[in-house]
């Protein structure tokens, strides 16, 4: 992945593949759209963190920075990684796309149906990556328990 923003790239990428690989497929939601959210480069080497929405699944994505220094590179597709954010570790999958080299992923939401509309879906992406650099601290609850550490319904603070 160059240093370039990923957003139209990813975007690009994956409206073709809903074009073909995942048309007409039953687990979609026809209210959502192929949607890059809030890319942005997180940690000392810049790697590129966001969320992809797409109508079969809401991914959070982690791309290599330029450079493609391992983790990236040592990984095959299927392959794990445990990646550290303010509130916690999250294992991301290691995935490939011939236009787009590796990049990690971790299921937000598969399939979306949840959600009524693109907005909906927005939001909720903008709130899942709000809380993911939340330190762990600064969203506990003494009069609620919480969902396991590490856990997607932890992250996401839906274990409540």
């Amino acid at each position: 992945m160059k240093n370039d923003h990923p957003a139209s790239l990813l975007e690009r990428v994956f409206r073709r593949i809903a074009a073909t690989s995942m048309a007409d497929m039953p687990l979609a939601n026809p209210a959502l759209a192929v949607e890059a959210v809030a890319f942005r480069r997180q940690g000392e080497n810049g790697h590129w963190l966001g969320v992809l929405i797409t109508p079969w699944a809401m991914n959070l994505l982690y791309l290599p920075a330029a450079d493609g220094t391992p983790p990236w590179s040592d990984k095959k597709a299927g392959d794990k990684h445990l990646w550290h954010f303010p509130s916690g570790a999250y294992e991301f999958t290691v995935a490939t796309e011939e236009e787009l080299g590796v990049y990690h992923l971790c299921s937000l939401f598969s399939p979306p149906t949840q959600f009524a509309n693109q907005e909906a879906a927005r939001q909720t992406a903008c709130a899942a990556l709000a809380a993911l650099m939340m330190s762990d601290d600064a969203t506990a609850s003494a009069e609620t328990p919480a969902a396991p550490a590490g856990s997607r319904r932890a992250f996401l603070r839906l274990g409540r």
